[in-house]
């Protein structure tokens, strides 16, 4: 899901900065919990059309699936149409995705039963610190060898390091993942009361996480774009034997960066 919201979010920068219309394949039938879900053109029946047009070669498609490679074609390919199907998970444009990140996270606002949801579910927590913590396993097993595969003892060992940090300040903590397996015993004997486990949709799941004032989570679209929304200071956890620092944390601008 976050991957297509960064995807569309270089597509459509590339679009406003050239006046051009644009619509999202995915956010037209795929994950319903945003506000651009609701705008001109995304309804299922629009993307039957485009993908059907694009299939019979009525629509062009243009495709970025070159890691690295040159987008100046691409890019020449899209300006000399006016319809075009755009393709491909290398479709970047890092400086106007950011000159346009307003637009983008206003696009992406959580419908309001969202929001009230999460809103319902941080309401006694107002004045303490919220950290997130997203526990990525899963596809982790097999993505860049394992290597950011962490176990719940690790997770739990950086949790308490970030409580450390906080000099005796209240900290709660929300554990949101894709892990069914996670060893909620383990955190709730380590972490007492002030763990949660929301058990979300993917939509109020990263609602959450963009709520909270720090963000502690392996690589991953999913923290990166929970980040986007307040510019909330992100710990991606790249060697889980690392002592947890104030300097450890970044923000959205300068891991969106790093990724391109």
């Amino acid at each position: 899901m976050c991957n297509n919201i960064l995807q569309y979010g270089h597509i459509y920068a590339w679009a406003r900065e050239h006046h051009r219309s644009v619509m999202s394949m995915r956010f037209a039938y795929k994950y319903p919990y945003f506000h651009i879900c609701d705008t001109r053109w995304h309804n299922f029946l629009v993307y039957a059309l485009a993908k059907l047009a694009a299939q019979l070669k009525l629509l062009p498609v243009v495709s970025f699936n070159r890691e690295g490679g040159d987008t100046t074609a691409g890019e020449a390919f899209m300006a000399d149409h006016r319809n075009v199907v755009v393709e491909g998970w290398y479709v970047q444009f890092p400086a106007l995705f950011l000159k346009y990140k307003g637009d983008i996270v206003r696009l992406f606002a959580f419908h309001e039963d969202i929001r009230l949801k999460v809103d319902a579910l941080l309401k006694p927590y107002a004045g303490k610190v919220k950290l997130g913590v997203h526990v990525r396993r899963g596809d982790y097993a097999r993505w860049h060898g394992g290597r950011y595969l962490f176990t719940d003892e690790q997770y739990i060992r950086i949790i308490l390091q970030f409580i450390a940090m906080e000099n005796g300040r209240s900290v709660e903590v929300f554990v949101c993942g894709n892990d069914p397996q996670l060893d909620v015993e383990a955190y709730r004997r380590a972490l007492g009361s002030r763990v949660h486990f929301p058990q979300g949709n993917p939509g109020e799941d990263l609602c959450l996480l963009s709520r909270m004032d720090a963000l502690i989570g392996p690589p991953s679209t999913f923290s990166l774009v929970a980040s986007m929304y307040r510019n909330t200071p992100l710990y991606w956890i790249k060697d889980a034997g690392q002592t947890l620092e104030s300097g450890c944390f970044k923000h959205f601008d300068e891991l969106f960066t790093h990724i391109i």
